[in-house]
């Protein structure tokens, strides 16, 4: 059962991360399709992150889903916007996955 929980939250995370990348997108609201999967993609990580949070503890579950989505949405950024990251970020973002990590084998 637990697997399943992480199943739900690992869609969560990613349709967080595609829902953020759709609002640069969307430019401000103002193109529809990429303002629609916004809507769409934040509705489905909402949904996940609440079936998820039937199945791994709420510490657990919003740790793993802010930390991993923030460490994605970078990459995201990387990858579709030429943002870059320092070695500070780099090293935050390594911080973060360490501490979800630690958390989850408590």
């Amino acid at each position: 059962m637990m697997i399943l929980g992480y199943l739900f939250l690992a869609v969560a995370i990613f349709s967080e991360a595609v829902g953020a990348v759709m609002l640069k997108f969307s430019n401000g609201f103002t193109r529809f399709k990429p303002s629609a999967v916004v809507v769409a993609g934040y509705t489905l990580a909402f949904y996940m992150l609440s079936l998820t949070l039937n199945i791994i503890p709420l510490s657990m579950s919003y740790a793993t889903w802010s930390g991993v989505g923030t460490v994605l949405t970078a990459i995201f950024g990387v990858l579709f916007f030429k943002e870059t990251l320092n070695q500070r970020a780099i090293i935050g973002m390594a911080m973060l996955v360490s501490g979800v990590v630690l958390l989850n084998m408590s």
